[in-house]
């Protein structure tokens, strides 16, 4: 049986604010890391960040990617907050 299924990932304050490293989303033929945003923000309380006014990063299989940028079953999706440095 194959795996059906994104696997997506939250780093940094992310992952402390969701309560969470890590869940599945069932894959779907067009679906894009932006969709996957939008589903997740639509939870609401902490999740609803995820749409908000913070930027959030994406990485498609440790590749950087966009919004819009297609994922596939078995792709690894990660979001974290954009990196800062001084």
């Amino acid at each position: 049986m194959s795996d059906n299924t994104i696997h997506v990932r939250f780093f940094a304050r992310l992952r402390e604010e969701l309560n969470t490293d890590t869940l599945t989303v069932e894959a779907e033929p067009g679906l894009t890391a932006g969709d996957i945003l939008s589903r997740l923000s639509a939870k609401g309380g902490p999740w609803a960040q995820l749409k908000g006014d913070q930027p959030v990063m994406i990485a498609i299989n440790q590749a950087m990617a966009k919004r819009g940028s297609a994922v596939q079953a078995g792709d690894e999706l990660a979001f974290f907050p954009p990196v800062t440095g001084g």
